[in-house]
């Protein structure tokens, strides 16, 4: 995800580079390692590939869903399975999220989802296009609830405008996460940045919208009395 960059130092000085995430690797399961190897050729996307011409990749014209860190996989597939008009872009810097993804989209039989393992700002950067995506999608990042580790938050004004450039006018931004204070920070954000509109009746939140599948970790917390806030806002320009 987003990282803060740094000016270069002389040759044979690096800086450590500040991320938004921390990449917990982990082990694949055997499950997820096969699911790599069979189904990376077809549903993968490579960073190095560059622009991806999403009509050709898909094999037709259809609105586009890229979503940002979508963890082990389960609710995106779902998304895609539900919404089989919709083309999906999923990015996740884990590797054994991306197996994980890869196995449940087949055992669905999934076709309109693609997948890149790599960090979210430079795909957005080097492989999408302009004006292409018809929603984003940002689902419970890490809050880095820590105040000295805010500059870590994905949503920064950079991030949003970024994110603006890359949907199509009308098309929509959209936020979910189960930290209060992370939620009034991406709603002053978003308030605060240019060529977006609140979808939000009253200018906050919004209901959770039919698309997004309710996970096992938000029924619980529901049920504990815990909140979950989303966000949906417009490129108006």
């Amino acid at each position: 995800m987003t990282e803060v960059q740094k000016p270069e130092l002389p040759e044979g000085k690096h800086h450590r580079r500040v991320r938004s995430y921390v990449k917990r690797e982990g082990r694949m399961t055997k499950g997820q390692a096969r699911a790599m190897e069979i189904y990376w050729p077809t549903m993968g996307l490579e960073h190095g590939n560059g622009l991806v011409d999403l009509a050709e990749e898909f094999g037709r014209d259809a609105p586009v869903v890229l979503e940002i860190g979508f963890g082990m996989g389960k609710s995106l597939v779902e998304m895609a399975a539900a919404e089989p008009d919709k083309d999906f872009i999923g990015i996740e810097v884990h590797g054994p999220g991306v197996g994980a993804c890869l196995m449940a989209a087949e055992e669905q039989e999934v076709k309109n989802l693609r997948v890149f393992e790599h960090d979210a700002v430079e795909i957005l950067a080097d492989c999408i296009k302009d004006e292409s995506l018809d929603r984003v999608q940002l689902y419970f990042p890490d809050p880095w609830h820590k105040k000295r580790h805010h500059k870590r938050r994905i949503v920064q004004p950079e991030f949003i405008e970024t994110v603006r450039r890359k949907l199509k006018v009308g098309g929509v931004f959209h936020m979910a996460t189960d930290w209060e204070h992370y939620s009034e920070h991406m709603l002053e954000e978003m308030n605060e940045a240019p060529g977006f509109t609140n979808t939000a009746a009253d200018g906050t939140f919004v209901p959770r919208p039919d698309f997004r599948p309710l996970t096992k970790f938000e029924a619980r917390g529901q049920r504990l009395g815990h909140g979950v806030w989303d966000l949906i806002f417009a490129r108006s320009e």
